[in-house]
């Protein structure tokens, strides 16, 4: 038999109660998921961007995303990182929500689709890397949850999952559309994944970037897959992968 819905259960009061929950959610039925489809963006969907990257910059993860973008003297576009908020913004916008090709022509995709909330090119699902647009597909009957993979020990055996995890890679369809292989971070924040993402692409030119994740006993050694687009303008794609799984 299939296996059970991946979410059990869900604090929905958690989307109301924290502004950057509430703000990203917003921003998730902006787009449409097929490559190839023009995209177009209201006025209403513009402000909801800018709100967005409003509430986000008022986060620790973001500040501190920041400011260590500027310690790093990292640049984009051949100019150093703003040191005002407000043009460290517009670095963001371009970086994740302009909008750019991704099919040889029309406007169809940019960093913030592909990434945390999905596409469809040649018949797959591309991206969807976040556990907010997998728990709300899911609840809408959209996602067939197909079972997930566990990452490794650190003895190179499988690694002990449970409903603490963190990162887990999963397989699944979207709208009857096959997902063979997606590994997203799971219960974190948007800006904690926004910082993350954009710390690697701003401060590193490779495409493969290992760091460990401590969360209180347990930790998770993390590859962070970054391709950049338009010539390093633009985030393609961006997500991790679980190496290891431990308990220290």
């Amino acid at each position: 038999c299939p296996p059970p819905p991946f979410f059990t259960h869900v604090d929905p009061a958690v989307f109301d109660s924290r502004p950057t929950f509430r703000a990203f959610r917003l921003l998730l039925d902006n787009y449409s998921r097929h490559c190839g489809e023009e995209e177009e963006v209201t006025e209403e969907e513009s402000e909801e961007n800018r709100h967005f990257l409003d509430v986000i910059m008022e986060t620790g993860p973001m500040k501190y995303c920041h400011q260590y973008c500027l310690a790093k003297e990292a640049t984009y576009g051949g100019e150093s990182i703003p040191e005002e908020e407000e043009g460290f913004k517009e670095v963001l916008r371009s970086i994740w929500l302009e909008l750019y090709s991704r099919s040889g022509g029309k406007m169809d995709s940019s960093g913030f689709e592909h990434v945390f909330v999905g596409e469809v090119k040649n018949d797959k699902v591309s991206g969807f890397h976040n556990w907010i647009q997998f728990y709300l597909e899911e609840t809408k009957g959209n996602i067939d949850y197909r079972g997930y993979i566990k990452p490794r020990s650190c003895d190179d055996s499988m690694a002990e999952t449970n409903g603490d995890d963190h990162v887990l890679t999963l397989q699944f369809a979207w709208n009857g559309v096959e997902k063979f292989v997606g590994t997203s971070f799971i219960g974190v924040s948007p800006e904690f994944e926004l910082a993350l993402y954009t710390i690697v692409f701003l401060t590193t030119e490779e495409e493969d970037s290992d760091f460990s994740l401590d969360v209180g006993g347990e930790v998770f050694d993390l590859k962070v897959k970054c391709y950049r687009y338009n010539d390093g303008k633009n985030i393609g794609s961006c997500y991790v992968e679980a190496m290891a799984h431990y308990e220290v």
